[in-house]
């Protein structure tokens, strides 16, 4: 599973503030609510102080503003923020633990951020790590839609979800862990369990008014730095990618079929699998030197152990594909949201990000 993340405890919430002091939506924009793990995670697990996993530290952020640590899984802004930057806003929505613990109740109409480092779609991944499951999210969303029928009535409450993009990011993880456990659990039944708990996910937001879904699938997890260090060649692990493409087609076919189920529901999918492989399989096409290795860390790839202030830094980071030994680099991220928002059928189907926010 992934092996960084973030905590802010109750005395850096000034330091979030200043962060996002500015309003990163106007009156008429449509919310954007975002659910995952840590690739969309902008500092939820910094508002957990039992939470293992954490980017709370240098040298995360050394590309943020005053190079500071936001609790993203990065050396600056992550899809995320690039994704809400291309929608009309500065950054990523605000993580709702901020935002409770600051009393911002009504803020959140206008978007949150739900994703949690190290969750995964099964409750049982990342339970030990004292994270936000995706359960726990859609629970934590629960209680905006109920904050907004109280204050804006039902109908107008309807219509604001309806039109809300809901962004999704999740299912590494859990297939980290089918390998981490060495689980004997049939393949193709372990990637109907995630099928089963995705369409759960997905018919929880449903039925609490969500209608406009994008959803970013799995990426070749098998060659991040963290699983080449297993592979004698240093190549990827092709058994790991063969379970994300499984995982991308089984999910394709899963979104068509709610689509016929569920009136009105709209998705986007973004083939994460593709845009990442094209861009290892072409680096020079996108001004990348170095696929396969992590800018910050420590031993072989820079991927035996994880960013921190002690590990070793690249200074050419917008060079790197990888950030850290699971997570990409500020640069690649803006490539991949991009991809998302603006991009053929060969990556993202039916339509794209920028298509799903129109309507």
């Amino acid at each position: 599973m992934e092996k960084t993340s973030a905590i802010f405890v109750f005395l850096f919430v000034g330091t979030f503030v200043t962060v996002f002091q500015v309003s990163d939506a106007t009156e008429t924009s449509n919310a954007i609510f975002i659910f995952g793990d840590s690739t969309a995670d902008v500092g939820t697990n910094s508002f957990l102080p039992m939470a293992k996993i954490r980017a709370d530290f240098p040298h995360n952020g050394i590309d943020f503003l005053n190079s500071r640590p936001t609790g993203r899984f990065s050396n600056g802004f992550n899809s995320a923020d690039f994704l809400s930057k291309l929608m009309g806003r500065q950054r990523s929505p605000q993580p709702y633990l901020f935002l409770q613990k600051a009393g911002l109740t009504n803020r959140m109409f206008s978007g949150v951020n739900f994703a949690s480092g190290a969750s995964g779609l099964l409750d049982v991944t990342g339970k030990d790590l004292n994270i936000v499951s995706m359960s726990d999210q859609i629970k934590q969303f629960e209680t905006v839609c109920s904050n907004l029928t109280l204050v804006k009535g039902q109908d107008a409450a309807k219509n604001m979800l309806a039109k809300s993009m809901i962004a999704i990011s999740v299912g590494s993880n859990d297939i980290f862990g089918y390998f981490e456990t060495r689980s004997t659990v049939d393949p193709v039944v372990f990637i109907g369990s995630l099928m089963a708990a995705y369409e759960c996910h997905i018919n929880a937001l449903y039925n609490l008014g969500a209608r406009k879904f994008g959803i970013i699938s799995v990426p070749p997890i098998g060659c991040c730095p963290s699983q080449r260090i297993y592979n004698s060649t240093g190549g990827c692990l092709e058994i790991e990618n063969t379970f994300a493409r499984a995982f991308h087609s089984s999910l394709d076919a899963l979104l068509k079929k709610l689509t016929s189920k569920l009136s009105g529901l709209k998705y986007s999918l973004g083939n994460s699998y593709e845009m990442t492989i094209n861009v290892i399989n072409h680096p020079q096409l996108f001004n990348f030197k170095s696929v396969d290795t992590a800018c910050c860390g420590e031993g072989l790839l820079n991927a035996e152990k994880t960013c921190t202030p002690q590990a070793k830094l690249c200074s050419d980071r917008d060079k790197y594909l990888f950030w850290d030994l699971y997570h990409p680099t500020q640069y690649a991220s803006e490539l991949a949201a991009t991809t998302l928002y603006n991009g053929g059928p060969q990556f993202v189907t039916p339509i794209n990000f920028a298509q799903l926010a129109a309507y």
